[in-house]
């Protein structure tokens, strides 16, 4: 998981490491000299056995179950399963444990803590938050996004669980006051709020950063300061 990659590389264990996802991208630089073993859906069991690591981490949500009950077999496997700050707080204390970094992880935490301490509430706000787009898809509760625009003071427009998909229809009845188009998984673009402010003309439609919102790492340090630079006009 690229936010859990991130995480280790931030208590100090880059030379630990022996295996990322193609899609762990941070930290830049340090992330290329590591052996990538697929996606996080689609990885590579067979380079994975090759490498011989002590320890797999991953999470319950991005992984491929099939393919992590192949891993335990040959290897200690800790899964992750965040849904709340709460629990990425346990993660990062459990990933302390779990590879000797305990300081290291406690004073993250810690940190994070003190960040989001310095989140200024936004005024209630309706916002509905996409992932995907063909078909339309949006983070409802359960979700990790779902607690972060809580945490920012905004009220989820789904009253659905996990990421249900929405038809044209469907977001007209939501009507939601705000739209927040993710830059991940899905690449959306200007050219897609255009496309949704014809559907939506009274909703305040935004491109808004993914990763602040859905990464439980040691990133989450940067998302309050993130978090208090949105305007809702």
């Amino acid at each position: 998981m690229p936010s859990q990659t991130e995480l280790l590389f931030d208590l100090g264990l880059e030379e630990q490491i022996v295996g990322i996802t193609k899609f762990c991208i941070h930290p830049f630089g340090k992330v290329k000299t590591k052996t990538k073993v697929g996606g996080t859906k689609n990885f590579r069991v067979d380079i994975i056995q090759d490498l011989k690591p002590d320890l797999i981490i991953g999470n319950k949500e991005e992984n491929d179950e099939e393919g992590i009950r192949l891993l335990e077999k040959d290897f200690p496997v800790w899964m992750s399963d965040i849904v709340t700050l709460p629990d990425a707080f346990q993660m990062i204390s459990s990933v302390g444990e779990l590879t000797g970094t305990e300081m290291s992880a406690s004073g993250l935490v810690n940190k994070i803590k003190d960040s989001f301490a310095t989140i200024r509430k936004a005024a209630p706000t309706k916002v509905l938050y996409l992932i995907w787009k063909n078909p339309w898809m949006a983070a409802g509760g359960d979700t990790f996004i779902h607690s972060m625009l809580i945490e920012i003071g905004f009220t989820n427009a789904l009253n659905q669980s996990r990421y249900p998909v929405l038809t044209d229809e469907q977001l007209k009845q939501l009507d939601p006051e705000a739209i927040f188009l993710s830059s991940e998984p899905y690449p959306f673009k200007p050219t897609h709020i255009a496309e949704l402010k014809e559907l939506l003309p009274n909703s305040n439609i935004q491109l808004v950063d993914g990763e602040m919102f859905s990464w439980y790492g040691s990133r989450l340090l940067k998302a309050p300061h993130y978090f208090n630079t949105l305007k809702l006009e």
